[in-house]
Formats: structure tokens, C-alpha cells, sequence
């Protein structure tokens, strides 16, 4: 079955193209990097134990709180409080080994 070619109908046609048009303001999406690390480097300090990561975490979460604009997050954004718990929680996990274990009891020597 073959199909007619109506004149002005073909797709490859130069005088049927448009210019490409850009709109003259574009939505500026917020990625907010600051939580983006903040998660990223606390993921670090549970994964490694690092205690020296722990505090620029916890740093990086408040300062990620106090730059938020809330007129550019996104829906699916991250509340304040999880930014804040995220990084007390990698302080947390870095520091507890140190208070739940404990040094090492000390066993004398065999006796001969």
C-alpha cells in the first residue's frame, strides 16, 4: 500500500523548518549543594569512622540550612531538620565507638 505525497507535507522540506527559540528567562533550578556534600560527607563518615569529617559536616549542614531560599527548593527538598539530624547523627556515629566499647581491659600475663 502506497500513500500519496501531498506537495506540502514532507518532514524534509527546508522552507518548513523554525528557528529555534530560547525563552528569555529561564527557571533556575536550586540543586543546593550545600546539603548535596553535607549528605555525601556524613554517608563518609559512617562508611570510614573518620571523627575529623564529623564536625565540618555538622557545619556544612547548618550552613546549608541558613542559605536555603525557599522560593527556589523544589518539592522533593530536603526539610531543615533532616539536614540537621543528618549531620548530629554522623557526629553521632563517629563519637559513639569511643564511649561504648571503651579501652581494652588489660589481662596479666600467663603464669608459669
Amino acid at each position: 500500500m502506497s500513500s500519496a505525497v501531498v506537495p506540502g507535507d514532507d518532514p524534509r522540506d527546508p522552507s518548513a523548518e523554525a528557528s529555534l527559540s530560547l525563552p528569555e528567562k529561564w527557571q533556575a533550578d536550586s540543586l543546593d549543594a550545600l546539603s548535596s556534600s553535607m549528605m555525601f560527607v556524613s554517608g563518609l563518615i559512617m562508611v570510614t569512622r573518620n571523627r575529623f569529617l564529623a564536625w565540618p559536616s555538622l557545619l556544612l549542614s547548618v550552613n546549608s540550612v541558613i542559605n536555603k531560599h525557599p522560593l527556589r527548593t523544589k518539592e522533593g527538598a530536603q526539610s531543615d531538620v533532616s539536614v540537621i539530624m543528618l549531620g548530629v547523627a554522623a557526629l553521632t556515629a563517629s563519637y559513639l565507638p569511643l564511649v561504648l566499647i571503651g579501652p581494652a581491659a588489660k589481662v596479666p600475663p600467663p603464669s608459669l
